[in-house]
Parts: C-alpha cells; structure tokens; sequence
C-alpha cells in the first residue's frame, strides 16, 4: 500500500468559539460513525490519532458481532485501531460545534484493510499512477415521511404516512409545503457547512427525493455524501419527520445512488470522442463489466438490496452497457467535450459511497491496465431478455458475495484482507436474515424495516 499516504494534519485548529469537535468517518456497512471530543483533547491527538475500539468493524447493524469466518491479525481482541483527521474537512456543524471527517489506521502506520474511505483513496491513488485524474458525481435517494423518528420506532418502521402525499410521479411539483420546506431546510444546511449541491426532485415513489451532489474529486464527493445524509437526518429529526436510506424502504419503488464518471488527462476529458466512446472509454466500460458481478455485492451491501432488481422498475438487472441507455447497468454518455462520462447505476442508496467508489475506481484501472475491450452495447431495453442472451446480475446477498469471492481482478485491487472480511460479514448477514425473523418470501420483511431503516 505504498501509494497510498496518510491525510495532512495540522493545517488548521477548531474555530475560536468552538465547545467541542466531532470526529466523523464511516465503518464498512456505510453507519456514520465518531465521538465528540474537546477543543483540548483535540489538539493533543490530531497528529497521533485518537483510539477507537476494533468493534467499530466488527458489529452488524443489529449491533451483534459478526462471527463465522477468519478475523486479521488487527481484529478480534478489541485492539485499537485510530481515526486521523483529515484537516482539509474541517468545517463548522452548528454554533460551538466542529466536525472533522478522517480515516482508520493501524498502530504501524498502514490503512485499516476495511477503511472505505481509505479504500478509495488507494483506487485513485493508482488511477494517478496511469496518468489520470477522476470525476465523480452521486444522486442521493431518500424517502422521507411525517412521522417523527419516534413514533416510526415505535411503529417498527411500517406503515408510515410518506411526505408531501401519496403521488409518486416523477418530478411532481405539486407538493404539499411540508416537503417543500424539508428539502429548503436541507438545502440550507449543505449552504451552511459548505457542501455543493446541483438540484433536488421529487422521485418516483410517493415520499421519495432525489438530491444531486456537484461532480468533484472522489474523496471530496464521498465526503459530501456522508455528511449529506447526516444532515437530511439531522433536519428530519429538527422538523418532526423521519428519513429513510433504504434500498428499498416500502414495497413501492426502491431507491438508488447512482454514480457518475469521468477521467480527465492533461486536463482534458479523456472519455470524450467524436463518434462514440473513446479508446478510454471503451476500456473503462470493459473493466466496469468484467468486474460488474464482484462489485454487485459492495455496491447492494444488505439484504433489502436485491429486493430493487426487478425488470421494469428502474434498477438495472443485467451486465450490461450501452450509450444513453438507462435500463443498462453502463450509461455511456458520449460525444460532449466536458459531459462525456459513464453513469454507473447498480448501487442502492444503502451503499457505502466509498466502498462503491472503490469498487467502481478498481474496475476502470483493470480495464485501463488491461485494455479489456467491452462486449456490444445493449440498443434495446435490457430488462426482460430471455434466458441466455446477457448475464444477469446476482440477485441475492450470498451470489454476490460468491462472486466477489472469485474474482480475480476485485482482489488483486482491493486486496484479499477487505474481500475475504467483507464476503464473511455478507454471510452473516445472510444468516442472520434467516435465523432471526426474516422472511425472503415478504415484499418486506418486519426484520429488514428493523435493521436497515436508520441504518445505514
């Protein structure tokens, strides 16, 4: 992991006026996680790092720990592992109190293996090694209802009444001034702390919106998502509502987090071509498609995942890609100087953004490295095709996590620590979905509304 460097401490201390300092960072399964710490207790460990518990990593979203398969030489004993802040994120929260995102490291010095965000910076470390720089842009999808968090626990999350009435059309604008005010309310707070966003949306199913962070460096993006859902969640619990990052929250549509691409060289967008993708491109597509099966388990981490991937619906549910064509998993979106770029479209809005920037990263080096040439592009509707015609995609937690296990490239890139502990950690998942009161034969199951509506 020699490319990859620890993040600059240093650059600058906590406001004057401020009480106390958040440390913030994500574990594997995207939970926003930290402690708040004083000015002074800040200061002495923004250089040596600040200690957490190995648990962070080893809880599911159940809060039970995840058992059944090799654990590294770093987890297991409640070592500590410790968080460095990266100072460039420092920001103002509220009045009196700072927030800080960072990274997890080990006592000598090497990233944390399961790290997300340090994952990703490890991807696009080696796509600089090839001479290109990345863009990136994420669509966030929520749905939001009236109810407050409180009573939405003590209705185990079900039959809640979704924000701004029961149309789900698509770009609705005629909504009620609760929803309204909810996503000013958003809008205003990313102002605030300086995150920059491009538009927001109704979605399609009834309570659902749809903001779009600005395209930016990898890392900064994924810093924007984490603190993006924080403060939907945040405004949620300040107006009485409750919001929801589910793959697929109730048995209408589910819900996405789509993720845009492009690679610039010298400056220049190296995907742009006159006609059609070009030779960047093309091998970006090939690399994405080769390691689309393996990825399709980082990008759809929890069990409601898989509930989206039905034809017809929206999700994506073959290996496949194709120019302007939104039913591929691939959209190649070609032919502009500055706009020609690849939309990735498996992940659901309960991935972990930088987990899935890494996995999205790994592939396009592979295909970059290889010059894997991508089959032809899907010109029809890629739901629906008989049997035989394209692969599909896994449709459950444990095939996916089969096929990260074999494939060859996502290790290599991602390294046999994370792969071999994150395959593990999905089938416990699995298994816990089917011992303690799941039901794979519900639209959705109580079990799965208890798990994985607050979190992640």
């Amino acid at each position: 992991m020699s490319e990859l460097t620890q993040p600059r401490t240093g650059v600058e201390a906590p406001g004057a006026r401020s009480r106390a300092v958040r440390l913030e960072a994500t574990n594997h399964d995207g939970s926003f996680l930290g402690k708040t710490v004083t000015p002074k207790k800040f200061a002495s460990g923004a250089d040596s790092g600040f200690a957490f518990a190995d648990l962070l990593f080893g809880l599911d979203l159940g809060n039970a720990p995840a058992l059944g398969f090799a654990f590294p030489d770093w987890r297991g004993h409640l070592d500590d592992v410790y968080f460095r802040p990266d100072m460039s994120t420092l920001v103002e929260w509220e009045p009196g109190l700072d927030a800080v995102i960072g990274d997890y490291w080990l006592k000598d010095g090497t990233p944390v293996p399961l790290c997300p965000r340090n994952l990703a910076r490890r991807m696009t470390s080696r796509l600089a090694t090839l001479g290109y720089t990345a863009t990136v842009a994420v669509e966030i999808e929520a749905t939001v209802f009236e109810e407050s968090v409180q009573e939405a626990r003590a209705r185990g999350y079900r039959d809640l009444t979704p924000l701004g009435g029961s149309a789900g059309t698509a770009y609705h604008l005629a909504k009620s001034k609760d929803w309204t005010g909810y996503m000013n309310a958003v809008a205003a707070r990313l102002d605030a702390v300086g995150i920059e966003w491009e538009a927001w949306s109704d979605e399609d199913a009834a309570g659902q919106i749809e903001i779009n962070l600005a395209p930016g460096d990898p890392i900064a993006v994924g810093d924007a998502w984490a603190r993006t859902r924080q403060i939907m969640r945040e405004v949620a619990f300040d107006l009485g509502r409750t919001v929801t990052f589910m793959a697929k929250p109730t048995a209408g549509y589910g819900q996405a987090s789509h993720i845009n691409l492009s690679l610039q060289r010298d400056g220049v967008n190296a995907f742009y071509a006159q006609e059609g993708p070009s030779e960047t491109m093309r091998h970006a597509i090939g690399g994405l498609l080769t390691t689309l099966e393996g990825n399709t388990s980082i990008v759809l981490p929890q069990i409601t995942s898989y509930r989206r991937l039905v034809d017809l619906s929206g999700p994506p549910v073959t290996v496949s890609w194709g120019i302007s064509n939104k039913t591929a998993a691939v959209r190649a979106v070609c032919g502009h100087p500055a706009y020609s770029r690849l939309e990735y479209r498996v992940p659901g809005a309960d991935a972990n953004l930088y987990l899935a920037l890494a996995g999205v990263l790994a592939g396009v080096v592979a295909g970059l490295e290889r010059k894997i040439e991508p089959p032809e592009p899907v010109t029809d509707m890629a739901w629906c095709m008989p049997p035989g015609i394209i692969p599909r995609l896994p449709d459950t937690i444990t095939k996916a996590a089969a096929a990260l296990e074999a494939d060859p490239i996502l290790r290599d890139l991602l390294g046999s620590e994370f792969v071999d502990y994150w395959v593990g950690s999905r089938r416990w998942e699995w298994m816990q979905f089917h011992t303690a009161g799941g039901d794979p034969f519900a639209e959705l199951s109580p079990w799965e509304s208890q798990r994985y509506f607050e979190l992640p």
